[in-house]
């Protein structure tokens, strides 16, 4: 059995990162409503804009703009949208996990990768994938402006014909408790005709100017989507895992103190019957 002194540090020690632990759920709640109310914010805009996009295409010649070229797919880019911390329990591990199946099952030697987010990058670094361009250390002050400048490198990636298609691997937020791993195609844009949307609507100007207007824009907002989704996830699962880990440090706390307990009451038993034979000796 352990003794006294070693049973006292180890409850100090747990103590100390319980109360870690729980400032990180605290900060990440914080942080949560924050990209939550911002991402709620522009989930309406976004999805208004793909359903008018959805019903526009099948009337345009694709002909008129490079990014609704398509082609036979012989080499892919993947965007993988991942964090640049870990403690948030399984969030980073699940993603590149999907994320990595997916581009081995068409051919690691096919698919360049951006990364965003330090976890991202150092997977696929250490495993020797084909990285064109990172991202990292900016979720803290994110701006639309860096989905912008994120996107004008992987949008001209694309256009240049330098891949044929573009995938992009993130966390979609459903509430604190649930986060999906979702894997979507950001081009080329192939929509079929939208029945959310009535077909004797007028379009003022043409649809051919609309489309040539929108779809950059479009872009954009789908890839500030993605970093929203994936933030406002990333800080659910971390407040997550620190309020399991704060409870878990809890019920060690207990555990250790009932061992301590139950040592000091062996010693002091053991003592007592030395203190006894001890008179009983003298007598």
């Amino acid at each position: 059995m352990a003794n006294l002194k070693d049973i006292r540090d180890r409850i100090k020690s747990v103590k100390s990162i319980q109360q870690v632990t729980k400032a990180m759920k605290m900060v990440s709640a914080a942080k949560m409503r924050r990209a939550q109310e911002r991402m709620e914010q522009s989930r309406p805009y976004s999805n208004s804009l793909t359903d008018v996009i959805h019903h526009l295409l099948p009337d345009v010649d694709r002909d008129m703009l490079p990014l609704l070229d398509v082609r036979e797919v012989k080499r892919k880019a993947y965007v993988v949208v991942s964090a640049d911390r870990g403690l948030a329990g399984a969030f980073n591990t699940n993603l590149l996990k999907i994320a990595q199946n997916e581009i081995d099952s068409f051919g690691k030697e096919n698919v360049d990768l951006f990364c965003i987010g330090k976890k991202a990058r150092d997977h696929f670094k250490r495993r020797e994938y084909t990285i064109i361009t990172s991202h990292v250390d900016f979720w803290a002050e994110m701006e639309y402006d860096s989905a912008m400048i994120i996107g004008r490198s992987i949008i001209d990636h694309f256009t240049s014909g330098k891949v044929d298609e573009i995938h992009v691997v993130y966390n979609y937020f459903i509430n604190v408790g649930k986060q999906e791993v979702r894997s979507e195609v950001l081009l080329p844009l192939i929509y079929e005709e939208s029945s959310s949307i009535p077909q004797d609507r007028l379009y003022e100007p043409s649809k051919e100017e609309l489309v040539l207007s929108l779809i950059p824009r479009h872009l954009n907002v789908q890839m500030w989507k993605y970093l929203l989704e994936s933030y406002a996830s990333e800080q659910a699962a971390r407040m997550l895992a620190m309020e399991n880990a704060t409870s878990n440090a809890q019920d060690m706390i207990k555990d250790l103190t009932l061992q301590f307990n139950k040592a000091r009451q062996a010693t002091i038993t053991t003592e007592m019957l030395e203190i006894v034979g001890g008179a009983e000796a003298l007598g």
